[in-house]
């Protein structure tokens, strides 16, 4: 027997662990320990096989699980099918979506066009053109470049409501292309540009608005400068424009005329002759050729100089206002885009009406109304294919959809169908049926669009094909069918809502059910049968060692 006591004591620090894990191989264990090579008991194994045969109510309620998870996917497409078809009704159902679009066709589209929005009175409207809407533009003189250094003046610019914006050149404002950028940042309604040819830069000035409201006018001021330059021109023989400018030496000026023609050498010798206390003088530099003005001391103050020789600023054209008559009455406006001339219309004015005026026909669109009509079609068609495959038998799994007993999937079939013939009310002022705007039924339910006759009733009674879907008060056929939707799609009342709550919460409770069971008779279980099956593991591999000890003890009787 003692060769038993060492496995009792080895059993005593492992039954514990053994029984608590499955993973314990109780029969290597006490192989090792006793040399028994009884193959014994796989605990684990047994276990495993024990519990599974416990755990059947738990995958009965699994299954009923997927069902209702299926059940619950499914509701949840049609759901969302149905949500998109009420998308297509509001569209339908809306004084300002596409039923009520307009389009317009010009009979010159390079004099005018226009566009139209909902709802605008369908006809024609005659249009001629005297004159478009001009902006005010200037451009200076060229400079040798965008960096070439400018003469110290102010650059005045008015806008025709008398407002000055004066920009200080040669003073901060150095080059072109900071002046430029200088009116640009101001915001005062002016884009100003530069423009390079063979000829060197000029500043370009647009006004940004045309009409003669945005016109501007532009001038330089009075300067006092001990010593002055002018802009830098390409060379002293480069011909200047026309224009004049005023010098003076503090007690007395001069005006000095330039002709068209001129070079800074005339301009100079000009000066020079006006018997001012003043020398000028022309300069080359590496930025070009300008004219130097420098005080000789005769005068009671510093020089002045209004205006500058190379940089007189030339009108491109004055900023007015279009002129046009629509349907006989004559119009102005600041813009080339009209609005309001007619009632829903906006004129786009391209040039001005050679010959004969310009017709606008201004219509149904017939695009966006039948676009309209067929995304309903196409959607109606998969909502109703999702409701019908539950009730199509499919031979090779002998079954239905999983909502083939759905009694809210079964009136919603129903529903959907009885719709699509619906009667309208001529007391409402929406008499006809879908048939009439070329919409018809097929056996399984599913609608089809003639697309030629529903262009054809468009452009023949835009107004009956609108009111059949909208009626005189939005009471026509989308709103009826989007009360019916609603019934089922509600997202707090609508049936299938109900369904499908109702649903998540069975799926719910049986989860429960699963975990309840799962943690308290099938873990005291598993519990027990490794105790019981980790004992007879134990007791059966014991069995070799108490047989040989028989066997020895029989065996020494026998030999006494």
């Amino acid at each position: 027997m003692s060769s038993v006591s060492p496995l009792n004591s080895l059993l005593s620090s492992s039954t514990a662990s053994a029984a608590a894990s499955s993973s314990i191989n109780l029969s290597s264990l006490l192989s090792a320990a006793t040399g028994a090579t009884s193959t014994g008991i796989d605990v684990t194994a047994a276990v495993a096989a024990a519990v599974y045969a416990a755990q059947a109510p738990e995958r009965q309620w699994q299954a009923q699980q997927a069902t209702v998870k299926s059940q619950i996917t499914t509701l949840t497409n049609i759901k969302t099918s149905l949500s998109t078809l009420s998308s297509d009704l509001d569209s339908l159902n809306t004084l300002s979506g596409p039923l009520s679009a307009r389009s317009v066709a010009s009979s010159a589209a390079g004099t005018v066009t226009a566009t139209a929005t909902s709802g605008s009175t369908v006809g024609s409207h005659s249009v001629i053109v005297n004159k478009l809407a001009s902006s005010a533009s200037w451009y200076s003189p060229a400079v040798a470049t965008a960096t070439a250094p400018l003469s110290t003046t102010n650059l005045q610019i008015t806008a025709a409501n008398g407002t000055t914006s004066t920009f200080a050149t040669g003073s901060g404002v150095n080059t072109l292309a900071g002046l430029a950028s200088a009116i640009n940042s101001s915001g005062i309604g002016v884009t100003a540009s530069i423009v390079n040819d063979v000829t060197g830069s000029r500043l370009a000035l647009v006004g940004k608005a045309s009409g003669s409201s945005n016109d501007f006018s532009i001038s330089f001021g009075s300067v006092s400068v001990p010593a002055w330059s002018s802009n830098s021109v390409a060379s002293a023989s480069t011909a200047l424009a026309a224009g004049s400018f005023q010098v003076g030496d503090g007690a007395a000026t001069s005006a000095i005329s330039v002709a068209a023609g001129d070079t800074l050498n005339d301009v100079a010798t000009r000066i020079n002759s006006a018997g001012l206390a003043l020398s000028a003088s022309v300069v080359t530099d590496a930025s070009g050729t300008h004219l130097s003005l420098a005080s000789t001391g005769g005068g009671s103050g510093p020089l002045t100089v209004s205006g500058d020789p190379t940089f007189s600023l030339t009108r491109a054209s004055q900023a007015g206002n279009a002129s046009l008559s629509v349907d006989g009455i004559p119009l102005t406006s600041s813009s080339n885009t009209v609005s309001g001339a007619v009632t829903g219309l906006t004129l786009n004015l391209q040039s001005t009406t050679v010959g004969s005026p310009t017709t606008l026909f201004v219509s149904a669109n017939n695009s966006q109304i039948t676009g309209a009509v067929s995304q309903f079609v196409a959607d109606y068609n998969s909502s109703l294919a999702l409701v019908n495959a539950q009730f199509s038998y499919d031979a090779t799994s002998s079954s239905q959809g999983v909502l083939s007993g759905n009694s809210t999937v079964r009136s919603l079939q129903s529903a959907l169908m009885s719709m699509v013939s619906y009667q309208g009310n001529a007391a409402a002022g929406n008499s006809g049926t879908l048939a009439t705007l070329g919409i018809t039924m097929g056996d399984d339910g599913s609608l089809t669009l003639d697309t030629a006759k529903l262009n054809d009733s468009v452009s023949n009674n835009p107004s009956a094909v609108q009111n059949f879907f909208q009626g005189t008060a939005l009471n026509g056929f989308a709103q009826s069918f989007q009360s019916t939707l609603k019934t089922f799609s509600s997202a707090s009342t609508g049936a299938l809502t109900v369904n499908i709550n109702s649903l998540n919460q069975s799926y719910t409770d049986l989860q429960s059910q699963v975990n309840d069971y799962e943690s308290g008779y099938i873990a005291s279980q598993r519990t027990v049968l490794t105790a019981m099956y980790s004992k007879a593991e134990i007791a059966l591999q014991s069995l070799p060692a108490t047989l040989k000890q028989l066997q020895a003890q029989l065996g020494n009787n026998s030999g006494g």
